[in-house]
């Protein structure tokens, strides 16, 4: 009898102190503390200094329920979200988050619009324990080929009965299911049990776009710290230290505050300034170069702190050329900031963000602006030159966290400057989230 026809019949799921058995068959799946009384004070990992004056649980519930309503909005019936930055969002919980995002399906929420069941990976169930948006903590069981290796094909297919059964309780019989981030077989193993998959991404990211108040403090902590971890990096620069030297200091300073970690390698110093998007390296900095850093900081509570600076390395005054690179940077910073406005269309953004002169055209940053909260996410702005082919209508709107860009480096020329801004969309224009200054000396007339 094969897997499939000896699970087509599937019992209950249910775990003990060191297993949970399916249909008799013990899968490794342990759980050390499960006997513990000692929970309470490790139950909420936001449970910190940066938290005072912040309603999390109002943060949470909310959270959660832009996800259902958006569901219910594009028909989605139930979402199974393995991306552990939204399972974060719909949840609060965090847990291995980029040792999750790499061996999904390893812990996986399933979310219906009256009930949020939170897989958690093997021993770790006690760190969903405390939160009010899960109604129940179950083990996962890992489909994934380094789980399984050659049975893999068998995995996914019990792993897709159990959801089915599940979801077919929760949500009815040939429920639209939304999905994310699984390997293919597991998404077509749910298939063939009789499911509509769609794509979970458009709920889910265009629930994320708008933060309320209560979630705007935590967007804030974040950036505070940010900023303290930028300040220590900024002190830190000498001539002679390697990139990746100067880089540590944030990071060593997020760590500290209780942030999660840079998503990005992006501190580069002297010609590794232009074009971008080298990433950080031993490179050893130079007298009186550029630094451009892009903060990239997933910080406490999960939020995006998302901001550019550039900087000089000294002993000397940053040269005329130097400063006409910062100084255009800025320029179109502010520009782009001044005509943000709700309602505004992507399109008529587009249409009237500034002009980036034709010698630094072929190097612009590839997005004039983007949204941002967990991550960076929804909308995508894009420079007016390439709205024809990259860009998408939609509505800016009250609520939503946007990072307007520039990037400023000719084609072939030694440096390049990369500034950024993390702004709040409001009622009526717009407020400045990130607060870091800028450089007077880089700003100042040639």
């Amino acid at each position: 009898m094969s897997d499939l026809e000896r699970l087509g019949n599937r019992g209950t799921l249910y775990s003990t102190g060191w297993y949970a058995l399916l249909e008799g068959e013990p899968v490794a799946n342990f759980d050390w503390h499960a006997e513990r009384s000692d929970l309470s004070g490790i139950a909420l990992l936001d449970r910190a200094p940066e938290s005072d004056g912040i309603d999390l649980r109002a943060v949470r519930l909310y959270r959660r329920q832009r996800v259902r309503d958006k569901m219910a909005e594009y028909g989605v019936d139930a979402v199974i979200l393995s991306d552990p930055v939204n399972i974060r969002y719909a949840t609060g919980t965090r847990n291995m988050q980029v040792f999750s995002q790499r061996n999904a399906p390893a812990r996986y929420l399933l979310l219906t619009r009256d009930r949020s069941i939170l897989f958690e990976f093997t021993g770790c169930a006690h760190l969903a324990q405390g939160y009010e948006t899960i109604d129940e903590v179950r083990p996962s069981s890992t489909a994934s080929f380094v789980a399984a290796g050659p049975e893999i094909a068998a995995r996914e297919r019990r792993w897709a009965i159990e959801m089915a059964d599940l979801i077919g309780e929760l949500a009815g019989t040939g429920a639209t299911v939304g999905l994310e981030r699984l390997n293919a077989g597991a998404a077509i193993a749910l298939k063939d049990c009789g499911l509509t998959i769609v794509d979970a991404q458009q709920p889910v990211e265009m629930a994320r776009a708008i933060k309320s108040p209560e979630e705007m403090k935590c967007v804030i902590a974040s950036l505070r710290a940010t900023e303290i971890g930028v300040g220590k990096l900024r002190e830190a620069i000498r001539p002679g230290l390697t990139e990746n030297e100067l880089w540590s200091v944030l990071h060593q300073s997020i760590i500290a505050q209780n942030g999660d970690y840079c998503e990005t390698r992006l501190l580069n110093a002297g010609a590794r300034t232009n074009p971008w998007f080298q990433e950080t390296s031993s490179n050893i900095i130079g007298e009186n170069e550029l630094i451009a850093l892009d903060t990239d900081v997933v910080g406490c509570h999960g939020y995006y702190s998302d901001f550019s600076r550039t900087f000089h390395s000294g002993p000397g005054r940053p040269a005329a050329a130097q400063r006409d690179l910062y100084k255009t940077a800025y320029e179109q910073v502010q520009h782009n900031m001044d005509i943000l406005k709700p309602g505004m269309s992507f399109r008529d953004y587009a249409d009237r963000a500034w002009d980036i002169p034709e010698k630094y055209y072929a190097n612009r940053y590839y997005l004039s602006a983007h949204g941002c909260g967990m991550t960076g996410e929804y909308p995508y702005l894009y420079h007016h030159g390439d709205f024809p082919d990259a860009g998408y209508d939609g509505v800016v709107e009250p609520g939503m966290t946007i990072c307007v860009e520039s990037y400023i480096g000719a084609d072939g020329g030694k440096e390049g400057v990369k500034l950024e801004q993390q702004v709040l969309i409001t009622e009526t224009g717009l407020e400045l989230l990130s607060q870091f200054p800028f450089e007077d000396d880089l700003l100042q007339g040639s």
